[in-house]
């Protein structure tokens, strides 16, 4: 009895530093943030008028608009591109496979500044393919602009759909061949087979690696930063500005922006889990 106390009180010294790490660096900053955006811009009274201003005035409820609708547009073909990528490396020789999921795993972490350089290098008004396109008389870059909406919907597709791959990919091992017989044994075809026994099975992952993909592009920074600066509002970079801008600067409305920015991620996981518990009692 005395040793499995000496255990369990060695246990909780060795884990005594990760504590401390989450306090120092993760809870500590959350606390100051969220203290920090019921302020005045003097920080001499309690107050809710920077919920109110990002709440209210048009310009910061355009910079949640923006990024909700460019996370969702991103997510949802990251996902669809995603699941199809994924089933093919399932149908291919194991060679191919993890080639495949190697490229995916560099890809999905090639984002920030390199990617929005790389992006300007190729796609941008002075890029490589930008002038090749004109010098050779083709119109597929005439009307397409990198610093827009559509180039940066663009990008964030780019590191999303190596990522959907890789979270993906393990969920199509929970089929089993077994079933895909059964069901043809009883006169399903593969329409029937993926709409009433394999969809159901993946559903749950698949809301999962969506919840995934809209949090990342919600919390992209550097790479929308380094493409367009502050020349499209969206919330991660109206929260970088009032912070650390060059001219004018409110870290208590860039703080209450963040405990949106948030509140809109768990408010996403929150009906995620809700969904989930939904789809595995109608399956049980």
């Amino acid at each position: 009895m005395k040793n499995k106390k000496q255990i369990k009180l060695l246990l909780l010294v060795a884990l005594l530093p990760f504590v401390i790490l989450i306090v120092i660096f993760e809870l500590a900053p959350a606390v100051a943030m969220l203290l920090n955006s019921f302020h005045a811009e003097d920080a001499s009274s309690f107050t809710l008028h920077q919920y109110v201003t990002s709440l209210s005035k048009p310009f910061y409820l355009k910079a949640i608009k923006n990024s909700l609708m460019i996370s969702l547009y991103s997510s949802v073909i990251g996902l669809i591109v995603g699941l199809l990528v994924a089933y093919a490396i399932t149908r291919v020789s194991e060679g191919i496979r993890e080639k495949v999921i190697m490229i995916s795993n560099m890809t999905s972490n090639f984002a920030g500044i390199p990617l929005a350089f790389a992006y300007i290098i190729l796609l941008g008004n002075n890029g490589i393919f930008t002038i090749l396109a004109q010098q050779w008389g083709w119109s597929v870059f005439t009307d397409f602009d990198l610093y827009t909406w559509t180039g940066l919907a663009l990008v964030y597709v780019y590191f999303q759909i190596p990522l959907a791959t890789l979270l993906l990919f393990p969920i199509y091992n929970g089929i089993r061949e077994g079933w895909k017989e059964a069901a043809s044994l009883l006169g399903a075809g593969p329409f029937q087979f993926w709409r009433y026994i394999a969809l159901p099975v993946l559903l749950p992952a698949i809301a999962g690696t969506f919840t995934v993909l809209f949090a990342n592009s919600m919390g992209a920074y550097a790479t929308a930063y380094a493409l367009v600066g502050g020349n499209y509002n969206l919330l991660a970079i109206r929260i970088g500005s009032l912070i650390s801008g060059n001219v004018i600067t409110n870290p208590e409305l860039g703080s209450a922006l963040a405990v949106l920015l948030g509140v809109t991620m768990m408010l996403s996981l929150w009906i995620n889990e809700r969904l989930m518990r939904r789809v595995r009692r109608d399956i049980s």
